[in-house]
């Protein structure tokens, strides 16, 4: 186990060197100048060459790139265009909006896709395995700004038992909670709908397996059989779906967050996409790339857990 945490260090450092080098030659070939933006309308043609000056703007590529590194590696990762602001201090501002959101969202997902899964597996063919395919279908094919769009239409403006948006109060208050609720079943309704369908298809797998059949031959009480012959067995493939959602969900919050007006990090992301805001953009990529690679570490040292025939060594 040890050496798989080392192993996946030393990956996570390769990994954040190739994007970092990604992110940071689009954002300098893009078209647009920060310089102009910082300036304003009235900025001289004297004025923007000292901004540039000033921010290294006008320096090689590699001299910048070879700067940006040596920073970031000391945690220094800039200040903001737009406001001036600390990049790091600006992103944890907002991160934990996002992670709450994340997190929440993930405990939906994992809530109803599991049941679902679980359900139509049990109930294979019938009413109910139709029903659950029918909501994984749509779950995966509505759009999430539209579901918000109409939960807020719904719950917040008729019928006004949930606030509209934002996320200014603790989340363990009930304020908080009610702010979670509409965002937190939008973001999550995708995952869920991919959770039930591995579910089902992983436990329909598993309960053709000699091992299912056996227990049920030596009389098994059926729910021991499905408890503990084959929804354990059958969680690995839904751990790993989990895991992955659960990473994208932590990059991919942009559009609720518009919708809701909570000011995470996707939406400070795409704010400093507009604006050119180019340290802002770097230091949010990587923080959400090293997220990821965190996240599915952390799901292979589950699956160990879960099956202990899985090894590392």
């Amino acid at each position: 186990m040890v050496a798989l945490i080392i192993r996946r260090a030393f990956q996570l450092l390769f990994l954040l060197f190739g994007i970092s080098f990604l992110v940071f030659s689009s954002m300098f070939i893009a078209p647009g100048d920060p310089a102009s933006m910082i300036g304003g309308p009235t900025a001289t043609t004297s004025d923007l060459e000292a901004i540039r000056a000033d921010l290294g703007l006008d320096d090689p590529f590699l001299v910048q790139y070879g700067t940006y590194v040596k920073n970031a590696v000391q945690g220094d990762f800039g200040y903001s265009y737009q406001s001036r602001q600390p990049v790091a201090e600006a992103i944890a501002g907002r991160f934990p909006n996002t992670l709450k959101l994340a997190v929440a969202s993930m405990i939906v997902a994992i809530i109803i896709g599991i049941i679902a899964g679980l359900i139509s597996a049990l109930k294979h063919n019938s009413w109910l395995d139709v029903s659950s395919t029918t909501f994984a279908l749509a779950g995966i094919s509505v759009p999430n700004f539209w579901l918000g769009a109409i939960l807020i239409l719904v719950f917040a403006v008729n019928l006004q038992w949930l606030p509209v948006g934002g996320l200014s109060a603790p989340f363990y208050t009930i304020e908080g909670m009610k702010q979670l609720i509409l965002p937190a079943i939008t973001l999550g309704t995708g995952s869920a709908a991919m959770i039930a369908r591995m579910t089902r298809s992983s436990i329909l797998e598993v309960a053709k397996a000699d091992y299912v059949r056996t227990a049920r031959a030596k009389g098994v009480k059926e729910h021991n059989v499905i408890w503990i012959h084959t929804l354990k067995n059958a969680m690995i493939p839904v751990i790993t779906v989990i895991g992955l959602n659960f990473g994208g969900l932590l990059g991919g919050t942009i559009i609720t967050e518009k919708v809701f007006a909570i000011n995470g990090v996707g939406r400070l992301m795409i704010d400093a996409i507009a604006a050119r805001d180019f340290p802002m953009v770097q230091a949010s990529v990587l923080l959400v790339a090293t997220l990821f690679v965190v996240v599915n570490l952390v799901v292979d040292i589950v699956y160990t857990f879960i099956d202990p025939r899985i090894t590392y060594d």
